[in-house]
């Protein structure tokens, strides 16, 4: 089992990461008084999180998403700590809590490997829905935030990776079907495939993409329909 793998029927570990003590307590409690649900650790900044968080084993790790207010600096350490942690278990699933909608913020969450983002006007027992869903290893994001995602993403002039040169013909395919929102079972539908294949294929294209999530995978895919490939290779 990896150092965050959810522990089969015992509770979902929750790690916090807030500078604000108060927000802290009112989401530990929250979630402590929950049967299924135990908090294992806090921390107020990136660097206790990144110090404490892999040696307390959690599953979950909840996220402000910027810390330290009124510093540049301080603007997505939360992100950044998604990153991190994510880099040293690559189970973890993060879940953003910030008091802003910022898509921008959005963004880099998602890039970062973040399995779920959500403002911190949320009623306590949706954060613990939330909580509940990417420790099952389900992505969080609403429709609304997942189509301005997409729309920033066609709007980018960046060209398109390289690492998409590794996917091979019918990897694009099945990435392209991912974009769309398709699940494994209607892949293998449409392409005439076993389900098992098209899992262990999307396993293979998240490997190739150096990505860990399928919603990363999305916006790759979302990168190959509004973009020529072929205007991105040397003339």
């Amino acid at each position: 089992m990896t150092a965050s793998e959810p522990a089969g029927p015992g509770p979902i570990r929750v790690f916090l990461l807030d500078d604000h003590e108060m927000v802290r307590r009112g989401v530990r409690d929250l979630l402590d008084g929950e049967p299924d649900i135990e908090v294992v650790g806090e921390a107020a900044d990136r660097r206790e999180a990144l110090a404490r968080g892999p040696a307390l084993r959690p599953h979950v790790a909840l996220l402000d998403v910027r810390l330290g207010p009124g510093s540049p600096e301080g603007d997505h350490e939360g992100i950044e700590a998604c990153r991190e942690l994510r880099a040293r278990m690559p189970e973890l699933a993060c879940l953003m809590l910030t008091s802003f909608d910022d898509d921008e913020a959005l963004f880099d969450a998602v890039m970062a490997g973040a399995s779920g983002y959500v403002l911190k006007q949320i009623k306590g027992s949706d954060l613990v829905s939330a909580v509940r869903t990417v420790a099952s290893g389900a992505s969080l994001l609403d429709p609304g935030a997942t189509a301005r995602l997409m729309a920033r993403v066609r709007g980018e002039t960046d060209p398109v990776p390289p690492e998409l040169a590794r996917l091979s013909p019918r990897e694009r395919e099945i990435l392209e079907l991912v974009g769309e929102g398709l699940t494994n079972g209607q892949i293998a539908q449409r392409l005439y495939l076993a389900e098992k294949t098209v899992k262990n294929r999307i396993s293979s294209i998240l490997a190739k993409l150096g990505v860990g999530r399928r919603i990363q995978a999305a916006v790759l895919a979302e990168k190959i329909r509004h973009r020529d490939p072929a205007a991105d290779e040397p003339g």
